[in-house]
C-alpha cells in the first residue's frame, strides 16, 4: 500500500515538475521555468528545512548537547540526499527488491522494524550487507500505514518467531523511529517476550513522543505525542528491568524527534550520534556497530 502510495507521489511530483518547466520555456521565461522546476522537484527540501528550525527553537532547555548552526545546515543537506533515495526510490520501487535472509541453525539473526511513513525497503543498504555475508534477517512491513501501534504486534511476532525457529536463537530487533515503540508494544503484549528477544536497538525512537507528532491526526502519529495516552499506558505495562534490554541512539540534529531527549528511554543504554538527521542515523557506522556487537559475531556487519 505504502509503496504504491508514495509511487503514486514520486510521478506526480516529476510530471507536475516537467509540466511547469515546459509550460514557462514555451512562453518564454526559460529562467522561470528553471526556478519553478527546481522549487517543485525539490520542495521537499523546504519541509527538512523547517524541520530543522523547529529543532533549534523548540531544543530549549533539553539536557542534550545543542547542535550549532553548521551542523544543523550540515545535517539537513545530508538528510535531502537520504530522504531523496528512501522516499524517492527504495521504498516505492525497491521495497521488495532485496530478500529476506534465512535463519541458520546457531546463527542469531535480526528483525528490521521501520517508523512511519516506511516500509521495508528503508532497510535495503543492511540488507545487502546482511545478504554479502549470510546474516539471518527479517525486514517488515508495517501494515496498514496508518493504524495504530498495537496492531503491529502480530507482524513483529512473526518475524521473531520465524527466527526463533530458524535459528535456535533469540534474535536482534533493530528499530528505527517509530519502529522501537511498536517493539515496546509487543514486548507489552506477548507473554514471553522478554525472554525471545536477545537485544533492541532503537535509532531515533521517540519513547517520550516527539512534538512534530502534534501535527498529524494519524492513529500511529496521536500515540507518539508527548506525554499522551497510549505512551503512558505502555509506559506503566513495563517492568523497569525491561529498560536494560535496549540501547537507544539519539541525535541533537534529528529533526523528526523533538526535543532530542526524547528518544532516550529511562534507564536504557543511550548513545548520541552527532550532526546526524532522522533518517541518516539508520546508516550511520556507529549503529551498525552496536549491532555487530550484539549479534556476537565479531563485527562481521562493520
Amino acid at each position: 500500500m505504502l509503496a504504491r502510495l508514495q509511487r503514486l507521489m514520486a510521478a506526480s511530483i516529476v510530471l507536475a515538475s516537467l509540466a511547469w518547466l515546459a509550460g514557462a520555456w514555451a512562453l518564454g521565461h526559460p529562467w522561470l521555468a528553471v526556478a519553478g522546476f527546481l522549487f517543485v522537484l525539490l520542495g521537499y527540501t523546504l519541509v527538512l528545512g523547517t524541520e530543522f528550525v523547529l529543532l533549534a527553537f523548540l531544543h530549549r532547555d533539553d539536557p542534550t548537547p545543542r547542535a550549532g548552526p553548521w551542523q544543523l545546515i550540515r545535517a539537513w543537506f545530508c538528510e535531502c540526499i537520504v530522504a531523496a533515495r528512501v522516499f524517492g526510490w527504495r521504498q516505492p520501487f525497491r521495497s521488495r527488491a532485496l530478500p529476506d535472509v534465512p535463519g541458520r541453525p546457531g546463527v542469531r539473526g535480526i528483525v528490521f522494524v521501520h517508523g512511519y511513513l516506511c516500509n521495508r525497503g528503508l532497510w535495503n543498504p543492511w540488507l545487502k550487507r546482511c545478504m554479502a555475508v549470510q546474516q539471518p534477517c527479517i525486514a517488515v512491513s508495517l501494515e496498514p500505514v496508518f493504524s495504530e501501534l498495537d496492531a503491529y504486534v502480530q507482524t513483529v511476532d512473526r518475524a521473531v518467531t520465524q527466527l526463533e525457529r530458524e535459528t535456535g536463537s533469540a534474535p536482534l530487533l533493530v528499530c528505527h523511529s517509530m519502529g522501537g515503540l511498536v517493539a515496546r508494544a509487543w514486548l507489552s503484549s506477548v507473554a514471553g517476550a522478554d525472554a525471545r528477544v536477545h537485544h533492541v536497538v532503537t535509532i531515533g525512537t521517540p519513547h517520550q513522543g516527539t512534538w512534530l507528532a502534534r501535527l498529524s491526526r494519524t492513529a500511529n502519529a496521536r500515540h507518539m505525542r508527548p506525554s499522551g495516552d497510549w505512551l503512558r499506558q505502555l509506559a506503566h505495562r513495563e517492568p523497569a528491568s525491561r529498560a536494560a534490554k535496549f540501547t537507544c541512539f539519539y541525535g541533537h540534529a534529528d529533526n523528526i524527534v523533538i526535543p532530542p531527549a526524547a528518544a532516550i528511554l529511562p534507564g536504557a543504554a543511550s548513545r548520541h550520534l552527532s550532526h546526524t538527521a532522522h533518517m541518516a542515523m539508520a546508516f550511520h557506522p556507529d549503529v551498525i556497530s552496536e549491532v555487530s556487537r550484539w549479534l556476537d559475531a565479531d563485527g562481521a556487519l562493520s
